[in-house]
């Protein structure tokens, strides 16, 4: 009879058997940190206005660089939309935190 382990580097959330074996090869991970959604929403806000501002210093080529990012942050924003639909969100719910009308949000984001 084969005893099965568990490859811990395949399964982060799972733990390995605690044996003699692991203890000593294994390293003990920090606890993570949970990031607040408004922080993380501000980290990236600082970003963009970075990557503006060296624009603005005279790096005209980097200029499609962040209109691309205006279109990653509208493929970001319906994948979150229609992640909250799947959640069970209205267009009700969504169109109150977007301030615009439930008719507006579906046009706009819906499938």
């Amino acid at each position: 009879m084969s005893v099965q382990s568990v490859n811990s580097s395949l399964t982060p959330n799972r733990t390995a058997p605690a044996g003699p074996s692991t203890r000593s090869t294994r390293r003990e991970r920090r606890p993570k940190r949970d990031v607040e959604n408004l922080d993380y929403a501000a980290f990236a806000a600082r970003i963009i206005r970075a990557h503006g501002r060296r624009i603005a210093g005279g790096d005209i080529e980097a200029l499609p660089d962040l209109l691309d990012l205006a279109d990653e942050l509208q493929a970001a924003t319906r994948h979150a939309v229609n992640g909250l639909r799947a959640f069970g969100y209205s267009w009700t719910d969504i169109a109150t935190r977007l301030g615009t009308t439930r008719q507006g949000a579906h046009q706009r984001w819906g499938r």
